[in-house]
C-alpha cells in the first residue's frame, strides 16, 4: 500500500469480529465471509490465548473467558487466507509474544489495542517487524499516546515517517454513551503527533463514525456481527451487521461528496444559473440625479442585479460629478462620470 491507510472508500474500514465467535471457529468463518462482503477493507481478529494474556491466579475468571474463545494458529491462517484469497485484508491484534512470527506473513500491519497501549516490551517487538502500526487510545491519557508514539520512534526510525503509524481515538467501554465519544481528540492527536489518525467505534449504531469521517477520520474500525439479536457477548451490542456496513459506506460516500474540493471558486453551475450578475449588487442612483451634480451617498445606493459600477468601487465613485442626467435605479458606468 502506498498509503497505509487509504480504503475502497476513502477511510480505511475494519471491521472488528475480534471475540464475538466466541470461540466457534465455524462461526468465525460466517462472520469472516459476511465481514468480506460487507464491503470492509480489513477484517479484524484478536490472537491470544487465556494463560498467554490473563493471570490465572490474579483473575480466574477472565483467563477462563479468554480460554473459552481461543482460536488456534492454523484456524487463524485458515481465516487470513479466506481473506486474502477474495482480496481483502486481515489484521488482528496479537496478545500472545510467540504469535508474532507465524501471523507476520498476513499482516499488512500490526494492530496494538487499548490495553497494549502501555505494554513496552510488546511494542518493542513489533517495532522490530517494521511494519505500519495502528494504536487505538482506550484508556489512556494524551501524555501516555504521546510517550507510546515516542517509544516506537525511538525503537526503529521506520515510525518517523508519518504513514508508518496511526492512532485510533477509543474509549473502552461496551457501549458508550454519545458524550464518551470525543471526536475532538483526532484533531489533538493530528496536531502532536504528525501520524494518522481515525477513530475506534464503541457507541450503539454508526452516526459516530459518519461524524468522524466529516472531521477527518482516516481510519474507522468497528465491531462486527451478523445480528446483535439474543446475544450475550458484550461486544455484539456495539457491533454493525453486513447490511448496516453497506449503510455506512453509502453514507460515507455521500459525506465525500459534500466535503468536495479544498478550492474555493464560483462554480460552473453558479455562473451558468447567472447567479453572479443576479445576486450581487452594483451602484445605482436612489434618486434622479442632474446632470454636473456630484455623486455622494444620499443620492447613491447599491441594488441587484450587478450591471454597471462594483459596489467595491463605492469610494473611488463619491466625489465624481454626472455627466448626463441619471434617473433613479439606471445602470451606470465610468462613461456616466467626471472628475470635473
Amino acid at each position: 500500500m502506498n498509503n497505509n491507510w487509504k480504503g475502497k472508500h476513502g477511510p480505511l474500514l475494519i471491521a472488528e469480529i475480534g471475540g464475538n465467535h466466541e470461540g466457534d471457529f465455524e462461526y468465525a468463518k460466517k462472520l469472516t465471509q459476511l465481514a468480506i462482503d460487507s464491503g470492509a477493507d480489513y477484517v479484524k481478529f484478536q490472537i491470544y490465548t487465556g494463560d498467554g494474556l490473563v493471570s490465572e491466579i490474579e483473575s480466574p475468571d477472565r483467563n477462563q473467558h479468554f480460554k473459552k474463545f481461543e482460536l488456534s494458529p492454523e484456524q487463524h491462517i485458515e481465516l487470513a487466507e479466506m481473506c486474502r484469497n477474495q482480496k481483502v485484508g486481515y489484521t488482528a491484534s496479537v496478545w500472545n509474544f510467540d504469535a508474532l512470527d507465524w501471523i507476520n506473513p498476513y499482516m499488512d500491519f500490526f494492530k496494538v489495542g487499548s490495553g497494549d497501549l502501555t505494554a513496552y516490551p510488546m511494542l518493542q517487538k513489533l517495532a522490530k517487524y517494521k511494519k505500519p502500526i495502528l494504536i487505538s487510545t482506550g484508556l489512556a491519557s494524551e501524555k501516555e499516546v504521546v510517550e507510546a508514539v515516542a517509544f516506537l520512534r525511538e525503537q526503529n526510525e521506520f515510525y518517523k515517517k508519518k504513514e508508518s503509524i496511526a492512532v485510533l481515538q477509543c474509549t473502552s467501554m461496551y457501549p458508550i454513551n454519545d458524550s464518551d465519544a470525543n471526536l475532538n481528540v483526532m484533531h489533538r492527536f493530528k496536531e502532536l503527533l504528525n501520524c494518522a489518525i481515525g477513530y475506534s467505534d464503541h457507541t450503539e449504531g454508526s452516526y459516530a463514525m459518519e461524524i468522524a469521517v466529516a472531521m477527518g477520520a482516516e481510519i474507522l474500525e468497528f465491531h462486527f456481527t451478523d445480528d446483535r439479536t439474543g446475544k450475550t457477548f458484550r461486544d455484539h451490542k456495539v457491533s454493525l451487521t453486513k447490511s448496516e456496513v453497506q449503510e455506512l459506506i453509502q453514507k460515507i460516500k455521500l459525506i465525500n461528496t459534500l466535503k468536495g474540493s479544498s478550492e474555493k471558486k464560483a462554480l460552473h453551475i453558479e455562473i451558468e444559473n447567472g447567479h453572479l450578475i443576479s445576486f450581487r449588487r452594483a451602484i445605482y442612483p436612489s434618486r434622479d440625479i442632474k446632470s454636473g451634480e456630484i455623486l455622494t451617498e444620499e443620492n447613491l445606493t447599491i441594488l441587484r442585479p450587478a450591471h454597471g459600477l462594483d459596489p467595491r468601487e463605492w469610494q473611488s465613485v463619491l466625489g465624481k460629478r454626472a455627466k448626463t442626467d441619471l434617473m433613479k435605479s439606471q445602470k451606470i458606468n465610468y462613461n456616466n462620470l467626471s472628475n470635473e
